[in-house]
């Protein structure tokens, strides 16, 4: 009897929930219809005219191009959404890496490096993020010299206008090479196999298209550069922002969770011969990742949301890009529920892989 009644309630309070969304959706059809103008997506096939300083999106026939001013409403969101996720993904791996690394000095037994990552921590905590943009793009990379004087340094040119890096290019022998991995991972039982499965594929590749990993390098001109990898101030800026950001928070979760092992794991470590590295990798880690894995998806959820700072900084994320759309379209309802939409897709999307990787490192009790 108690089930059906908490199951009634739960059903109750989604039936109320969902009311209130179609009233607020209908109220605003039909102030909008009243006004001459009717709740339409139709509009997100008319051409966008503007421009974007930087981002690709995908044209039906052409596959992934660059923006361009020509294409509709919905190729320019693409856009900025491809810019949100290339800034999502760039910050959740070096984050967590960086987290990693200064939670790691805040145990450490030196007294410098345990001062340096409390003041990190405490610093970039108790910061606005937006304050910290600011920093980022205006006293960091706008302070930075002309592309006249652009620093030179290993085929990497830094200037006001961003960062210039030599471009990596995979060739079909990184493929082979994959294949063959994930063919020895398969066949690891047999050592013999395993190696053929590896080494065949990789070695008759690379005889073909040669290695697996080719450098387009950058060539600079008095005006500008052509190939290469360009990093710009704007990204740059957001990157670095919520990267640095996040990856404090990131910190105190792995500090927690490192400091949530019982001490005699690593004494046991200890004392069956292993040095301070390995206990820390092979016993303490493992452990102190099942324990972090959850609080961290809320770290990765923020940090993904926070991209959304990147308009104040002149970066063309999804958010901007919407701004844009809004204004000249005249369609905000329409393009705040459709942006609102991605963002919630792309959020349960990191949630989901992060529980699904929770649920496979998990510890299983059978009684």
């Amino acid at each position: 009897m108690l089930r059906w009644r908490e199951l009634v309630l739960q059903a109750l309070v989604l039936g109320l929930v969902a009311w209130g969304l179609l009233f607020l959706v209908g109220t605003a059809k039909v102030r909008m219809a009243a006004q001459g103008i009717p709740f339409s997506y139709t509009f997100l096939t008319q051409e966008a005219g503007f421009s974007l300083s930087e981002g690709v999106t995908w044209a039906p026939g052409e596959g992934l191009r660059p923006y361009l001013p020509s294409d509709t409403y919905w190729q320019a969101l693409l856009a900025g959404f491809f810019n949100t996720v290339k800034v999502a993904l760039v910050g959740l791996v070096v984050a967590s890496l960086l987290g990693l690394l200064v939670a790691v000095g805040r145990l450490s037994a030196n007294p410098l490096a345990r001062g340096l990552a409390f003041a990190y921590v405490e610093l970039i905590r108790n910061t606005p993020l937006l304050l910290q943009l600011f920093v980022w793009y205006f006293a960091v990379f706008l302070k930075l010299p002309p592309w006249e004087n652009a620093v030179t340094w290993g085929g990497m040119h830094l200037s006001q206008r961003g960062l210039l890096l030599p471009e990596p290019v995979l060739t079909p022998t990184a493929l082979a090479a994959a294949l063959g991995l994930v063919l020895a991972y398969r066949l690891r039982a047999r050592a013999t196999l395993a190696g053929l499965a590896l080494l065949v594929p990789t070695l008759a590749s690379w005889l073909v298209w040669g290695p697996p990993l080719r450098v387009s390098p950058v060539v600079v001109g008095p005006f500008g550069a052509r190939g290469g990898l360009a990093l710009s101030p704007e990204f740059a800026a957001l990157a670095l922002g919520v990267t640095v950001y996040t990856s404090a928070f990131i910190a105190e979760v792995v500090r927690g969770a490192l400091q949530a092992v019982p001490k005699g794991q690593r004494e046991a470590a200890l004392a069956l011969g292993l040095s301070g590295w390995d206990a820390f990798r092979l016993v303490i880690l493992p452990q102190a990742v099942r324990i972090a894995v959850p609080p961290l998806a809320n770290q990765y959820l923020n940090l993904a949301k926070n991209t959304s700072l990147g308009v104040a900084v002149g970066y063309p994320d999804l958010f901007s890009v919407y701004s844009t759309v809004a204004n000249q379209s005249g369609r905000s309802l329409e393009a705040i529920l459709l942006v609102m939409a991605v963002y919630l897709s792309f959020s349960l999307s990191i949630s989901g892989l992060v529980n699904a990787y929770n649920r496979r490192v998990a510890l299983r009790w059978k009684l």
